[in-house]
């Protein structure tokens, strides 16, 4: 069988190599806290380890994407399960998951610039040319990024991070037999689960007190609070009745979309203040980033014109873990 360093010299790509979204974990009430760690631990590190092959290989923004999510959901695991995962290797871990997390999100943040914002407002103007060009340029410097990160993917670092994050999973490495606690954090999952839903959700609270006067900074930090509720919800809900699961969600997601807006518009005003974007000299390329810079803000204030009501509705909401 030819190997992957093979294929890539040779130009060829594994048809069944495709970005791995995260698959919903099966879950019971009485199923211990520990057996439940280990299942959503090895789910996120499927995810991961995917889609280090695929951001490897392929130039679809996906593999990224959903790289970056599963690094983000891990992180968000270990501190859901933070009472059953008593291990000095879990800092390590957490701290090689943000950095790669980071190095994943130079290449992502330039794709959804370039895909989601830049070239949909070419596509809806066909009279501003700089669009167009921007979006060209901009595809040249994902390119490049896209290299830098597949080597970084391919050194020693990346490589360790993985190896050891398989090995902590796959071992339980969690488990420590001189812990005589240990029997009391891993009692039933439901237990465990209501409180680590509740604790996201007070996090949540305090970030969101004052939500129509907080500054830039404050609604990032609201915003990472939300995600890490979000993922709490998506590693736990399979233990609630979806009819009570779906309406919370339903507004999570609502409220997420505006976190969202805000946040594309702050990558995009970022993106282009530094001096290595290219075409920046250029008159049709000025005028089209701040055509674009403009198109964002308007998207994100309209959108949060709009998220004291959708906060209001998500606390209306009763929560499906009481």
């Amino acid at each position: 069988m030819q190997s992957r360093r093979y294929m890539l010299e040779q130009d060829q790509v594994d048809q069944s190599l495709v970005p791995r979204n995260a698959e919903k974990i099966a879950l019971a009430p009485d199923q211990q806290a520990e057996q439940a760690t280990y299942d959503i631990l090895h789910e996120c590190l499927e995810q991961i380890g995917a889609n280090m092959a695929v951001a490897q290989v392929l130039a679809d923004p996906e593999g990224p994407h959903q790289l970056r999510v599963g690094l983000r959901r891990l992180r968000s695991a270990f501190s859901v399960f933070t009472l059953v995962l008593h291990s000095p290797k879990l800092a390590r871990l957490g701290e090689e998951a943000r950095w790669l997390g980071d190095e994943v999100g130079r290449l992502r943040d330039i794709d959804v610039v370039v895909n989601d914002i830049v070239r949909q407002e070419a596509d809806s103007h066909p009279g501003e040319p700089g669009l167009s060009a921007l979006a060209e340029g901009l595809s040249e410097q994902a390119a490049e990024v896209r290299g830098q990160l597949r080597k970084c993917l391919t050194e020693a670092r990346a490589q360790a991070f993985l190896i050891d994050l398989a090995r902590f999973v796959e071992t339980r490495g969690w488990l420590v037999p001189q812990d005589f606690g240990r029997t009391e954090r891993l009692a039933a999952l439901s237990v465990l689960a209501e409180s680590a839903l509740s604790k996201r959700w007070r996090k949540v609270g305090k970030r969101a007190r004052g939500l129509k006067t907080l500054d830039v900074g404050q609604r990032h930090e609201l915003r990472k609070e939300l995600k890490k509720l979000r993922y709490a919800v998506e590693f736990l809900s399979p233990l609630f009745l979806a009819k009570r699961v779906e309406p919370f969600v339903k507004r999570l997601k609502k409220l997420q979309t505006v976190f969202g807006d805000l946040n594309d518009a702050a990558t995009v005003k970022a993106m282009f203040a530094r001096t290595e974007v290219r075409y920046g000299s250029d008159l049709l390329a000025q005028r089209a980033i701040g055509w674009v810079i403009g198109a964002s803000q308007a998207r994100a204030e309209y959108s949060w014109a709009g998220a004291r009501a959708m906060w209001r509705d998500l606390k209306e909401t009763r929560p499906f873990w009481k």
